[in-house]
This record gives C-alpha cells, sequence and structure tokens, in this order.
C-alpha cells in the first residue's frame, strides 16, 4: 500500500499546465508561463527532489533508515523532504535566516529538521549555509548530501522532464527561455536538452541585483563582491558546479522592487500566484519581449507559488519594513512609524472589545500592544500583554472584561515635529512612543521601529 501511495503523489511531479500571459504587455511576443507552482510541494524543486532521491537509493549512497541532507532556501529541501518522509528517511535541512516563514512553517509540518544559519555571509565562510550542510552530513552516521549544486541528477531532472514537456506544449515553436539561477539545474538540463531539438533557442538570463552571474554573462568578467537581495532561491556570490551557461547570451539584472512588484503584477493582472523568484523572471521576460522587433514564442516559469510569501511579497508592512515600498518622506517622526494608522495599516480595539478579544487580536497579528480607538475614531488608550497579565487572574470570566477596564490612558504621546532625542528618552523608558498632532493618531513608534530605521538608512 505504501508503494502505490508513493506512485500516486509522484505521478504528480511534471506534466505542469504552460498558459499564455495575455493580460500584461509583451510587446510583439508571446510570452508563456510553465506553471510550476502546480506540483504537489508548490514548486519546480520537486523534480529534482524525486530524482537525486531516487539516483542516490539507485546507486547505493542513500539506504533504508538513512538521513538526507541538503543546504536550500527552501524549495528543494520542500522537494526533497516530500519525497524523503514518504520514502521513510530522516530529512535535516540548512536553511539561510532570510527564508520566508511559511517555508519552514511547511518544512516542520514534513517532519523535515531546521538548522538556520546565516544569509549575509558568502562562500568560505563558516556559517555558510552549504558548508554547514556539508559538515552536517559528515557527522550524520547514515547520512547523504543531496547537494543540488554539484549533484548531477538535477540537471538531468530538467533535460528529461521539463524540456520535452515544454517543446512538446510550445508545439515545437519557441524562440527564447527566460531562466533563473539558483543551483543552475533547470538551466543546464534545458540548455542540454534544446541543443539537440532546438539549437537556436535563445536563452535569456533573469538575476537579483547583488549576484554575480549577469554581470559574468555579459561581460564575462567574475565578480568577487556580490551583495545582497531579498528575492529566494535564485542569484548567486559563485559559479556552481553543474553550471553550463555557454548558451546564455542576454542577462538582465532585476532589484528586489522590481521582482516584487511585478510578482504582484503577475497577481492582480493574470490572477496568478507566484513567489519572489517568479517576479525577478517574469521582469526579465517582459523587458526582453518589449525589446524585440519581430514578433517571439518566449517561456518562462512560475517557479514556486506565492502562498508561501504571503508574508512578505504580499505584505505591504513588510515591503515597507525593507525599503522595497517607500512612502512619501514628512521629514518627520512619521517616517519611523512601522504601521501607520491614518493609511489603514494597524489592528485596533474599541474600548468596548473585551479582553478576549485583544488577546486573540495580538496573537493573530503576533504583536505585544495594540492601540484602543473609540466610537467617535479617537484614540482612547493603548492596551498590552502586561495590562492583560494584570487583570486576568486565571477566571475565565476575566477575559469578559472590557477593554477599558484595563488599558492605559495616560500616553507618551509625540508631535510628529519632536525630536529624535525626545523619542529616544521614550524608547528608552522601556514605553511606546504615541505619534498624535492634536485629534490626529498617525501610530506607534516602538524601539524595533527606531532600530528598523537605522537599518534602511545608515546600512
Amino acid at each position: 500500500m505504501q508503494h502505490a501511495s508513493q506512485a500516486a503523489l509522484f505521478s504528480l511531479i511534471g506534466d505542469t499546465p504552460l498558459i499564455e500571459v495575455t493580460r500584461i504587455d509583451t510587446g510583439p511576443c508571446q510570452l508563456f508561463l510553465k506553471l510550476e507552482s502546480q506540483n504537489p510541494g508548490g514548486s519546480i524543486k520537486d523534480r529534482i527532489g524525486r530524482a537525486m532521491i531516487e539516483q542516490a537509493e539507485h546507486d547505493g549512497h542513500l539506504a533504508p533508515g538513512g538521513t538526507v541532507v541538503e543546504a536550500t532556501a527552501g524549495n528543494t529541501g520542500l522537494g526533497l523532504a516530500l519525497v524523503a518522509r514518504i520514502k521513510g528517511y530522516r530529512v535535516v535541512l540548512v536553511v539561510p535566516d532570510k527564508m520566508a516563514a511559511e517555508k519552514i512553517l511547511h518544512l516542520k509540518a514534513l517532519g523535515a529538521e531546521i538548522h538556520l544559519t546565516r544569509s549575509d555571509v558568502g562562500k568560505g565562510h563558516p556559517e555558510y549555509y552549504q558548508d554547514v550542510a556539508a559538515r552536517l552530513a559528515k557527522e550524520i552516521p547514515g547520512a547523504w548530501f543531496a547537494d543540488q549544486f554539484n549533484n548531477p541528477a538535477n540537471p538531468r531532472a530538467h533535460e528529461t522532464t521539463t524540456g520535452p514537456e515544454i517543446w512538446d506544449q510550445v508545439n515545437h515553436k519557441l524562440d527564447a527561455i527566460v531562466v533563473g539561477v539558483g543551483s543552475s539545474g533547470t538551466l543546464t538540463g534545458l540548455s542540454r536538452y534544446f541543443k539537440k531539438t532546438q539549437p537556436n533557442l535563445e536563452f535569456v538570463l533573469a538575476d537579483p541585483k547583488g549576484s554575480i552571474l549577469a554581470d559574468y554573462i555579459n561581460t564575462g568578467v567574475l565578480r568577487t563582491d556580490a551583495g545582497s537581495w531579498a528575492v529566494e532561491g535564485i542569484g548567486e556570490d559563485f559559479i556552481p558546479g553543474i553550471a553550463d551557461l555557454s548558451r546564455v547570451k542576454k542577462a538582465y539584472t532585476i532589484d528586489d522592487e522590481e521582482s516584487f512588484g511585478t510578482a504582484r503584477l503577475l497577481l492582480q493582472q493574470e490572477g496568478i500566484l507566484g513567489g519572489s523568484s517568479t517576479g525577478t523572471l517574469l521582469a526579465a521576460a517582459l523587458r526582453y519581449c518589449r525589446e524585440q522587433t519581430r514578433p517571439k514564442r518566449v517561456v518562462t516559469f512560475v517557479c514556486d507559488t506565492g502562498t508561501r510569501y504571503l508574508s512578505k511579497v504580499y505584505s505591504d508592512g513588510w515591503m515597507v519594513d525593507q525599503g522595497i515600498i517607500t512612502r512619501p518622506k514628512t521629514g518627520d517622526l512619521r517616517d519611523l512609524i512601522g504601521r501607520r494608522y491614518d493609511e489603514g495599516e494597524v489592528v485596533t480595539l474599541s474600548p468596548t472589545d473585551t479582553l478576549l478579544t485583544a488577546f486573540n487580536r495580538m496573537r493573530n497579528a503576533d504583536l505585544q500592544q495594540l492601540p484602543v480607538i473609540d466610537d467617535k475614531g479617537k484614540l482612547a488608550g493603548l492596551i498590552d500583554e502586561s495590562d492583560l497579565l494584570l487583570h486576568v487572574t486565571g477566571k475565565q470570566a476575566d477575559f469578559s472584561a472590557p477593554v477599558s477596564s484595563t488599558m492605559t490612558s495616560s500616553l507618551q504621546t509625540l508631535q510628529p515635529s519632536a525630536s529624535m532625542g525626545h523619542l529616544r528618552e521614550i524608547l528608552d523608558r522601556g514605553l511606546t512612543a504615541v505619534i498624535h498632532d492634536g485629534e490626529r493618531f498617525y501610530g506607534l513608534i516602538t524601539r524595533y521601529d527606531l532600530l528598523n530605521h537605522l537599518r534602511r538608512t545608515l546600512s
């Protein structure tokens, strides 16, 4: 029965749909999206997860009771964990700390063990995620290191499945493919397939700003000063061992703002919820298509589902925190407010709400305090976790008390024009600053908001 269930799930990997972009300007070209988000694990990496594990089993590197170890920005880990857990293997994954929370929760729910490491260090640093994974694989008895960056089963999966699927779906009429490079398995595998099938096919690289790959393609010079980027899963500070970049003749550098904005545009215009790397690929594909002077048929990928980026790409608050969405500058303390009440970004309570409602809203929004707004839209007070603890003594009835019974009405308010010194004075006392101008409440400034402001302006 176990083998039958494996076959049923694994049969859903691949054969993903190809659809045409119809509501976004693609210049004179037809642009098609390969919906890898429709794989059972939600990404293109399901293909290599299955291929690498089955090859390791065939070669005797992975035996019953063994452990799969990998370094991953998320999706390869999900593909490996999906296959490995069904087959009964232990899974240990090393992931950089910029990875979306949704991916980590998904991995843990599958039963994978997660080791978080730094995303701001490069190859050779002891905390670099690939080096940490390699060390763990040596330390764990019966472990097999998937090593997607050097594993030949990675590109072979795309050469034998992704390439033939695309070629059949476009009825053997295709001019260009736009790809990103993480491990480079997709590019290398497709290059090998189309070298035999359509040798004139153009390969176009979509690369995050900060990665070294686009510059290398365009100039032939390999930089050593990689930057950082928020897009997950693509872009590198080195050339992967399995990489074949020889067929890429054009490369576009796409910054985080354009990547995330294009992912949002895809959802708004085409109804397709893709991840951050999808935004990078689509942005490059649109640039390429709009530059053409004659019609071409172009394919790119929805690499993974956007459901695992709801707290990042699709969160205005996170985008503001990262400086990817920028508000008009006021030149005063309003620029430091993380969530603006006057722009509808703040979770609030009314004085008549119960303490149970307050607790539930704090928990759901992952906040420690909330402003209380009266029926006239005026700020009546603040309530935080300590206020709840003072009132609730263990009796359920206490949670039915109104917010007004325990909220703090004596607030540390500042005019927007107040100095940073006055702000620091309030925050240094462990309090929250309320930015309030007469009758108008703008929002709260916490120590986190100040730190985030300093990170954006000083880094």
